[in-house]
């Protein structure tokens, strides 16, 4: 009763602060792990420690899938290479490099114990990650890079991880042996994922309800994490594949309702977990102090500005260095971060591009829960060696990313004069226009239902204004309804409002397969068709009455 009580007053807190956030002007992750570490230090409230099962299991799942379903899957796709990198190379070499700094600069500290460190720290966090760059007007490429990095690092960190533990315990590593390791958990999570995804959007292509199609998508990342598991896969990216492969379907296996319906319950399930995670990763630092004992407070402070400092250096270095030289670790330049800038070459480096990737490293939820995940003891049954100091040196790397990255990164992008290139404003009228334009052809030549003259007059008028106009408003008084029947044209209005609507959407769909707009764009559109396609809903169920 009384970890209830505290998760209460957690999210009482968490919604007092989302009302004062955008004052304080701080990115919202720093914000909450700061209350959390305020809160943790109450002498009232009972230590709430953060079990590293709840952590991957209950918040995680969801917090991941909702990060896929965000990210532009045809930015994804064309920068598949550079992700790579990140996820895979750059996290093992950031073991190693920390592994190396903290064997080398702490006393008695092992290799084995030294990789476990390195594992942990190594993997940048999906929901920290978005949650820092969300508004900063990067272009799409640096997103798309940041969202694809830090959604598929996670199963590389994880296999060093249990490689490392499993050598601290056992006291032997085969390389051979974790490299197959890796491939089975990576790509048997991809796979897996792709499938129960692919399941998932046939069963929801044959259900009507939208509240039953919304429950469907909060169960899938559970039941994508837990069948991976199973099958000793990673749930991780098994979570994240159905993700992406939902959301490449959504247009089609979705009705209006029940998109506007399960972004709605997203939205508010993902502000709570997003707010408790962030809250209860700051509340971890006063019990893992309280077990922290042998240490002076300078030696506790040389090794966390050690293996922060090259935890964050080693990113800066190796993501320049894959960027201006990738013929040296025989990739294409393709795989380089370009300029989007439009007077520039197309593959050409853009050096400010590069160093704010190479800045954003924020850690965060998966690097405490595997911290905390360690054995408490040895297969012999002595304690585990410098546990509390991995977790409190681990505590550190997350706190001084998300503080230090997290508070900079906005002010470094204002000194580098980055400005976005994504012109989503001039993209959206031009993908508005192409839909107006398209929809008056239709009425005009194609429309299957026979309407009065007035009725498709005021119809084409509308549309007209909008090709012209793009979002004038519409004045119908000058067709002047006749009010002995105008309750016959208003039904005949709806009913050919909807069936515009309608092949305004199939219109989306067939966009969205020709990569035309980017996704971003073709979600504003879809959702003002949604809003409209609701508000017909209403109406008619306001005349029905």
């Amino acid at each position: 009763m009384a970890n209830f009580q505290t998760v209460i007053f957690i999210l009482a807190i968490l919604i007092g602060l989302s009302a004062i956030a955008d004052k304080i002007k701080l990115p919202y992750p720093i914000l909450l792990v700061g209350t959390g570490l305020v809160i943790g230090f109450v002498p009232f409230l009972p230590n709430l420690a953060l079990d590293p099962d709840v952590a991957l299991v209950i918040f995680l799942p969801p917090l991941l899938y909702d990060a896929a379903s965000k990210t532009a899957w045809q930015e994804f796709t064309r920068s598949i290479r550079p992700i790579t990198t990140l996820a895979v190379t750059l996290v093992f070499f950031t073991t190693t490099a920390v592994a190396a700094a903290a064997h080398y600069v702490i006393p008695g500290f092992s290799w084995p114990l030294a990789f476990v460190l390195g594992a942990i720290v190594s993997p940048p966090d999906a929901v920290a990650a978005n949650s820092i760059i969300k508004g900063l007007g990067l272009n799409k490429r640096v997103i798309a890079i940041l969202e694809g990095e830090s959604l598929l690092n996670d199963a590389s960190a994880l296999v060093a991880y249990r490689y490392a533990v499993a050598a601290v315990m056992t006291g032997s590593f085969v390389l051979w042996e974790a490299s197959l390791q890796f491939l089975i958990l990576a790509g048997g999570g991809l796979l897996l994922g792709g499938l129960l995804g692919w399941l998932m959007t046939v069963a929801l292509q044959r259900i009507a309800s939208a509240t039953i199609q919304t429950s469907l998508t909060l169960l899938a990342p559970y039941l994508a994490y837990l069948a991976a598991e199973h099958v000793h896969a990673s749930g991780i990216l098994a979570v994240v594949s159905a993700g992406l492969v939902i959301t490449r379907r959504t247009p089609e296996v979705f009705s209006p309702q029940a998109r506007l319906e399960s972004r709605a319950v997203w939205d508010t399930a993902i502000f709570l977990l997003e707010g408790v995670v962030f809250i209860l990763i700051g509340l971890q630092l006063p019990t893992i102090v309280t077990d922290l004992h042998g240490y002076t407070t300078g030696e506790l402070a040389l090794y966390s500005v050690v293996v922060s400092v090259v935890t964050i250096v080693i990113r800066i270095l190796w993501v320049f260095f894959s960027s201006y030289y990738p013929k040296v670790l025989g990739w294409s330049e393709q795989s380089t971060i370009s300029s989007s800038d439009t007077d520039k070459p197309p593959n050409q480096v853009d050096w400010r591009n590069v160093l704010i990737v190479a800045w954003t490293g924020t850690r965060g939820v998966i690097s405490l829960a595997t911290a905390l995940a360690l054995p408490l003891s040895l297969a012999g049954g002595e304690l585990f060696p410098q546990r509390n100091l991995i977790l409190f040196l681990a505590f550190v790397v997350i706190l001084s990313t998300l503080v230090l990255q997290g508070l900079t990164l906005p002010l470094l992008i204002q000194l580098l004069g980055v400005k976005s290139q994504n012109d989503q404003a001039r993209e959206d009228q031009a993908l508005e226009l192409l839909l107006a334009s398209r929809a008056l052809r239709y009425l005009e030549n194609d429309f299957p239902m026979a309407l009065p003259g007035p009725l498709k007059q005021t119809l084409a008028r509308r549309y007209q204004l909008l090709v012209n106009e793009l979002g004038a408003t519409l004045q119908e008084s000058e067709f002047g309804i006749n009010p002995d029947n105008e309750r016959s044209l208003v039904g005949e209005m709806r009913a050919a409002e909807r069936t515009l609507g309608e092949y305004q959407q199939s219109l989306l769909v067939e966009l969205a397969r020709e990569n035309r707009f980017s996704d971003e764009v073709l979600r504003t559109a879809e959702r003002r068709l949604d809003l409209e396609m609701a508000r017909l809903d209403a109406s008619e169920q306001a005349a029905g009455e």
